[in-house]
């Protein structure tokens, strides 16, 4: 059988310090956890808010699975769209300010659903470089026409506008770039949209819950508001449960019920999941402590590690990328980290650009000036 190939292909990236491995958690999510059974204090989690073991969503969940069941049995458009999707598509929108919202299983597949749904051949897609690898997917699969640009290039973008004639035009982007914690400049996306007739899908996976008032995202960061606009956000993240949603305009949700994919052949998330976001909107509206707490964090670790011999990129969010830049390195930074306690995931190419490895920090309200303290120390103590 010709499994040599794929032995050859796994010792390379091995030889690379590319190859990926899983390891077992064995305790809830939170900043304290045990993995392959020892303690570590975690670095590594989307968490931001601390919510994937918050007693009220876990209680939602338990009163969800009592009412609906296990699982939804079905998609959406058979039998497996319940009172509880609903209610949060309806929570959702209004927490969003966009008229209607349909629910993903996945930010992948929602990603994956949109793009696919609104554009086709005669279409073009425009795409910053270092988008999350669901929208560089998603575009591939659409067969529209691509055109990528600099990591926010707005003037090469505006360019490109401009030579691209018929058929609509999409911009795709990442409002919150995963690996590097800096925000898209969404007012300036918005403008060329306006000025080029064209769609705005911002993929919110990380600005969601943790951005704006009162956790609504990006969009109310930046205090913009088009229906030009079609917003992605991440349900497993900041929400701390699973799933993903769109919102826009109901002419494009009423489209995507239709033509995405992703949506129409797919099973429905469980409905106790629902519930459970349900619960977990309502703690992020009363979240401003929290999201106070964790700007916090951000302060103290930025300004505990501005002399490390490894440069820590710009960022004013709870991603904080410890740039390294080879991969050993990196592997071997967060091995030592590991031996200390301390799990912070290293991130190596393809994820980022070559030669940009890093260890990727990331901060969560859970997490206190002690835990935040514990890694500063441990990281000066390695770069001596």
């Amino acid at each position: 059988m010709p499994f040599s190939e794929l032995h050859q292909d796994l010792n390379e990236r091995a030889a690379l310090g590319l190859l990926r491995q899983r390891r077992t958690l064995q305790s809830p999510q939170s900043p304290h956890i045990i993995v392959d059974g020892n303690e570590y204090l975690s670095f590594c989690s989307n968490d931001y808010l601390g919510l994937a073991n918050h007693p009220e969503l876990i209680d939602a969940l338990q009163q969800g699975a009592v009412q609906h069941g296990a699982g939804a049995g079905a998609a959406h458009l058979v039998s497996g769209h319940t009172q509880a999707h609903h209610d949060l598509e309806v929570a959702l929108a209004k927490f969003v300010r966009k008229p209607a919202a349909l629910l993903f299983s996945t930010g992948y597949m929602a990603n994956l659903g949109v793009v696919q749904a609104l554009v086709g051949k005669v279409d073009t897609v425009f795409a910053d470089k270092l988008n999350h690898a669901s929208l560089n997917d998603a575009m591939q699969l659409s067969r529209a026409k691509l055109q990528r640009y600099r990591h926010n290039g707005i003037a090469q973008l505006r360019q490109l506008l401009e030579k691209t004639g018929s058929g609509r035009k999409l911009i795709i982007i990442d409002a919150v770039f995963s690996m590097d914690g800096d925000l898209a400049p969404l007012p300036e996306l918005l403008a060329l949209c306006e000025q080029h007739d064209a769609w705005l899908l911002v993929d919110d996976a990380h600005g969601f819950g943790v951005l704006g008032e009162q956790g609504r995202g990006s969009l109310a960061h930046f205090g913009i508001s088009s229906p030009r606009i079609i917003y992605m956000a991440t349900l497993g993240k900041a929400a701390g449960v699973f799933g993903a949603f769109v919102a826009a305009e109901q002419v494009v949700i009423d489209t995507l019920v239709n033509h995405a994919r992703s949506y129409v052949y797919t099973t429905a998330t469980p409905p106790a999941l629902a519930s459970a976001l349900l619960a977990s909107l309502q703690v992020i509206a009363q979240g401003d402590a929290l999201r106070t707490h964790l700007q916090q964090l951000v302060v103290q670790l930025r300004s505990g590690l501005h002399d490390l011999p490894w440069k820590l990129m710009p960022s004013s969010i709870a991603i904080q990328p410890l740039l390294v830049g080879d991969n050993q390195a990196a592997l071997e930074l967060g091995n030592k980290l590991r031996e200390r306690g301390i799990w912070v995931a290293a991130i190596r190419p393809p994820t980022v650009p070559q030669g940009t490895a890093r260890l990727r920090i990331t901060l969560s309200a859970a997490h206190t000036a002690t835990d935040v303290t514990r890694l500063i120390e441990v990281l000066h103590e390695l770069a001596r």
